[in-house]
């Protein structure tokens, strides 16, 4: 405080928090986060994002922001559009030169946030991320995990050993990029690790979720993964498209071994029917594969062709100006009127 009034010079760090229907971790969760980024003896702010909750998630952020103004913001979206999306809003209003990321549920312990601070700026890396190495989850969630990652290394050329944790610090270059790249279903980790210059990560503590049920169901792991490798490669049509070659070739010699064997009276029992039912439900199984693939980046061009809003922000709950984000904010941003445009596809 400077002459009885706000300071309005931009904190040194930023946490950025998306929140859905978290009541029960929220009081819990800002008490250590508060003490986590104070023990850092520098200015900072925390950036909570209210995802759309239908809980009492958001009284308890302004009863929040009410205590601490200087050092809370709250962005009120309009509704649910999904983690990634609420942290893009969120990083639009950042105003650290450092910016950490955490989930609400406390799996990831505030408390390991001065640790990939550390290593960020000692290191000279642009992102850090954080490795999970004892993870409490359910052992389907681990498997899904490790195979996400070795996709993810594999698309981002960045071998990460946990893509899947949202602990992580990010300089505000890096923040600025993502800000910049107007994806309609944007994938912050990999999206990050491709914009760094330097990534690395580092093991951090995981533990269970203090309250309340996961937001993520197997329906929305598959989808998020099906946004991972559509987003940022064509690759799985390279495959597809070697994976039919070598199946039309050998249908071919089958084909002709099986005309062949004929001829010659070989294998007759066999009978050529039985064969080629088999060949064709491979090769279809092959075509709805490639059928579906296809169809979901054409979705995706015909979502970023339209240009909708990837979320829409009922209300600011800051004094502050953001840094890394395009737009200028007041005191109260109030409702603005903006449609609700939700995705088609």
């Amino acid at each position: 405080m400077a002459g009885g009034g706000p300071d309005l010079s931009p904190p040194s760090i930023s946490a950025v928090v998306p929140i859905h229907n978290e009541e029960g971790n929220i009081p819990e969760l800002h008490r250590r986060l508060d003490a986590a980024m104070r023990a850092l003896g520098r200015t900072y702010e925390i950036v909570y994002i209210d995802d759309g909750s239908s809980d009492k998630s958001l009284p308890l952020l302004l009863d929040l922001r009410a205590a601490q103004p200087d050092q809370i913001v709250v962005l009120e979206l309009y509704r649910n559009y999904g983690q990634f999306r609420a942290l893009v809003g969120g990083f639009e209003r950042v105003r650290g030169e450092i910016v950490v990321t955490l989930d609400a549920d406390l799996q990831n312990p505030p408390e390991e946030i001065p640790k990939l601070v550390r290593l960020l700026e000692e290191g000279g890396y642009d992102v850090v991320n954080g490795w999970r190495r004892n993870r409490q989850d359910s052992a389907f969630r681990r498997i899904a995990s490790r195979a996400a990652n070795r996709i993810a290394a594999a698309l981002t050329g960045v071998r990460m050993r946990d893509y899947g944790c949202m602990l992580r610090a990010y300089r505000r270059d890096v923040i600025r990029q993502i800000v910049a790249c107007h994806e309609q279903s944007p994938y912050i980790p990999t999206l990050a690790n491709a914009l760094a210059r330097r990534a690395t990560e580092i093991e951090v503590a995981h533990a269970p979720r203090h309250s309340g049920r996961s937001n993520y169901s197997l329906w929305k792991l598959i989808h998020l993964q099906y946004d991972m490798v559509t987003s940022f490669s064509v690759l799985p049509l390279r495959w597809l498209s070697v994976l039919g070659a070598a199946i039309a070739v050998l249908s071919l010699l089958a084909g002709a071994g099986m005309v062949v064997a004929s001829l010659y009276g070989v294998g007759a029992g066999l009978g050529l029917v039985p064969a080629l039912v088999i060949v064709l439900f491979l090769l279809l199984g092959v075509i709805f594969l490639t059928l579906g693939f296809v169809g979901e980046y054409v979705g995706r061009i015909y979502n970023e062709v339209r240009q909708r809003p990837r979320f829409v922000v009922r209300t600011v709950h800051s004094g502050r100006k953001p840094l890394a984000g395009p737009r200028e904010d007041v005191e109260e941003e109030r409702p603005r009127r903006i449609v609700d445009l939700r995705d088609d596809v």
